[in-house]
């Protein structure tokens, strides 16, 4: 499944501008410090400064050559001015983007009955409206100019809904389907779509999300493992050059996806298994 070509490839990323949203840790820094490595012009979008210039310190340390131009915008990706203002500056500094890949994203899991609804709002508004926002302000542009790639970051969450994640897994399905649908518009323009579905990732969002995670979610989410942002990033650099639309990082979570997809019927009951396995543990334990 995660073989299936968007049709269009970026075989060659030196010289060619990127630009990574979310770039300032986690698998977004991991990317632009691999694009710089491949000779990429690399700039960032994320929302604190401080973390952001230490994140392009790392990837002007990575890039090969002193001609390549990197640069950061600190932009919040939920605010559409914002957006197309710092699309609108890098556009005027080093050129339009040949490459988009749209990472900035957060989750917070925990039981629905227990999650505000603020919580929804904020991860929909990140995950989906932040890749939305992103994309639109690049694509006429790219549209006029023939060319361009757009990779968007869903998860393994946006193919199989994970107890727990209830906010998190709706933003990131609609991550899907907008991608989906992208792929289909946009393959006559010229331009190529990614869509990836990552594992649990070593991260510092990752970090953040093991405080509030259940025992239910725990117990699922090791069952897949977890990758190292470096690892991920490669997947998505040779997911572009081969032209994938899903890149799915991971045996494991390669496995996941195609049971969720021949074996539907059947991963339902796997997983309410595992779930009622977990809250015995937990019972016990508490006890």
């Amino acid at each position: 499944m995660g073989l299936i070509p968007s049709m269009i490839k970026l075989k060659e990323f030196k010289g060619k501008i990127g630009l990574v949203t979310g770039g300032s840790s986690g698998i977004g820094l991991a990317t632009a410090c691999l694009l710089a490595q491949k000779g990429a012009h690399v700039w960032l979008l994320a929302r604190r400064g401080e973390k952001l210039a230490e994140a392009l310190r790392k990837v002007k340390s990575a890039a090969q050559e002193p001609g390549q131009s990197c640069g950061m915008l600190e932009t919040d990706v939920t605010n559409e001015k914002q957006v197309n203002q710092a699309i609108s500056k890098i556009f005027h500094t080093v050129g339009l983007p040949d490459l988009v890949i749209n990472a900035a994203g957060v989750a917070h899991p925990g039981y629905v009955q227990h999650t505000d609804l603020k919580i929804f709002h904020w991860m929909m508004d990140v995950n989906f409206f932040g890749t939305v926002n992103v994309t639109k302000a690049l694509l006429p542009g790219m549209i006029e100019r023939g060319s361009g790639y757009i990779v968007n970051i869903s998860s393994m969450s946006g193919f199989l809904g994970i107890f727990g994640y209830t906010a998190y897994s709706a933003s990131k399905y609609a991550v899907r389907g907008f991608s989906d649908v992208l792929r289909a518009e946009m393959k006559p323009h010229g331009i190529g779509v990614s869509l990836v579905f990552p594992p649990d990732t070593d991260t510092p969002q990752l970090a953040y999300e093991k405080q509030f995670k259940p025992a239910e979610t725990r117990a699922l989410t090791a069952i897949s493992g977890m990758m190292s942002a470096d690892s991920v990033a490669k997947s998505i650099l040779t997911g572009i050059e081969r032209g994938k639309y899903l890149i799915l990082p991971g045996i494991e979570n390669k496995l996941f996806y195609r049971l969720s997809g021949i074996f539907s019927h059947s991963v339902y009951p796997v997983m309410d298994w595992l779930i009622a396995q977990a809250q015995r543990k937990n019972n016990t334990a508490g006890k």
